[in-house]
């Protein structure tokens, strides 16, 4: 079993799971204007306001460092990853259920070494993180046009405690702050493709194939869950040319950490399809994160590096 390296899942998603992308930004954005007075039931006026403030949430970002579980139908593993300005830095602690063994172990301080020795390979990882991130804001613009918003109602909800990621063979990590108390109520929307709106271009054409319902907390306007599925098939771009099967499903988590900060926290994948027209596309994936904790802002990814390093 290889733990290779997984990138931060908010920036730099593969194919497989580009339908998600969208679907992601809208979740980790919605929630940073200042809750309307009325209730919500404009739910495309909630939904402009998500989109509005997402790139000003997104600037005020402080870098975190967290642990991702990510499991498919190949590999099941455990990481640290640190978020820099350079791009993301992981160090993987476990693969399947148990603690690397000595070669896995060394393959990883190998592996750190020569991203260490060669910036430039770190520069083109976050270089792909960016093409990725900008491909998916270009699509959240297009948001409150492309389907169609249902207020449903205002129903009790809870804010999700964090997973609980078990690491074989390490302590675990302390929270970086204590679960805050549930809120009261949440608005529960729906929302399905618009036929009046047409996809500008190919990449675009994901958003026709989609519809769904959300969570979101009412005092904050924070999303706290969502549910989405793939209402037809799709071929759409994103970097490459895909296709993806009616039935795919998406669910999307978020926990609040602190206050006023609110990270994902869990991530369901299930679609089925080709890349490349060619390429059968089978994706069952689980992610959980936890364990988040602000870092410098200053970090830098050699900085990053020497961290993981000495911590195993």
């Amino acid at each position: 079993m290889d733990p290779s390296p997984r990138p931060n899942p908010r920036r730099n998603l593969p194919l497989a799971t580009a339908c998600a992308a969208v679907l992601l930004l809208l979740f980790l954005a919605s929630g940073s204007a200042q809750p309307d007075p009325s209730p919500a039931t404009d739910a495309a006026a909630l939904i402009r306001r998500a989109v509005a403030n997402h790139m000003t949430a997104a600037a005020a970002h402080h870098p975190q460092r967290f642990v991702l579980h990510r499991k498919d139908d190949r590999r099941d593993f455990i990481q640290e990853i640190i978020e820099t300005r350079q791009g993301d830095v992981s160090y993987a602690i476990a693969a399947s259920g148990a603690p690397l063994n000595p070669e896995m172990h060394q393959d990883q301080i190998d592996r750190l070494n020569d991203l260490d020795a060669h910036p430039d390979l770190q520069e083109h990882r976050r270089k792909h993180e960016q093409e990725d991130t900008d491909r998916a804001n270009k699509l959240m613009r297009m948001l409150p046009d492309a389907f169609i918003y249902h207020y449903d109602s205002t129903i009790p909800c809870a804010v999700s405690t964090p997973p609980a990621i078990p690491i074989p063979g390490v302590q675990s990590v302390a929270q970086s702050a204590e679960a805050p108390p549930a809120p009261s109520a949440c608005y529960h929307l729906t929302f399905k493709p618009s036929p009046n709106w047409d996809p500008p271009d190919i990449e675009a054409k994901i958003l026709r194939g989609m519809e769904g319902e959300v969570l979101i907390e009412k005092s904050q306007e924070r999303l706290t869950s969502l549910n989405a599925h793939l209402v037809t098939d799709v071929d759409f771009g994103w970097g490459i040319v895909g296709h993806l099967n009616k039935g795919g499903t998406v669910f999307l988590e978020q926990t609040q950490m602190a206050p006023n900060d609110w990270e994902l926290s869990r991530m369901k994948l299930n679609f089925t399809g080709k890349a490349l027209l060619f390429k059968t596309l089978n994706v069952h994936l689980t992610e959980e994160l936890a364990h988040y904790a602000p870092v410098p802002p200053n970090l830098d990814y050699h900085q990053a590096i020497q961290i993981l390093k000495s911590e195993h």
